[in-house]
């Protein structure tokens, strides 16, 4: 049987009026207010001024079953491993 997706899907039961919907979903904006008292001075704001800090960062070496894909520069395990270009291997992701 064929089925026409152009069609309207609307029927009896889906007639049902905003504030019906609205009784049955909960308030958000009522009831209990979450008050957090922790200070500010423990949180780091997304555009403070971190220039004098440093950080200590460990670089592990590339393992022998990962490889950097010449397309997206990332580094990949071998069961990612799509093929080999002239330029290098690829991934899945990329040669798809």
């Amino acid at each position: 049987m064929a089925t026409d997706y152009d069609a309207p899907r609307k029927t009896d039961d889906d007639t049902e009026s905003i504030q019906a919907l609205q009784e049955r979903t909960p308030d958000k904006l009522s009831g209990v207010v979450d008050v957090d008292d922790a200070s500010a001075d423990g949180f780091e704001l997304g555009g403070a001024d971190l220039s004098d800090l440093d950080l200590d960062v460990v670089v592990l070496p590339p393992q022998d079953d990962e490889f950097t894909c010449v397309n997206c520069f990332l580094v990949k395990h071998q069961s990612q491993f799509d093929h080999d270009t002239k330029l290098g291997p690829m991934c899945t992701e990329c040669s798809a």
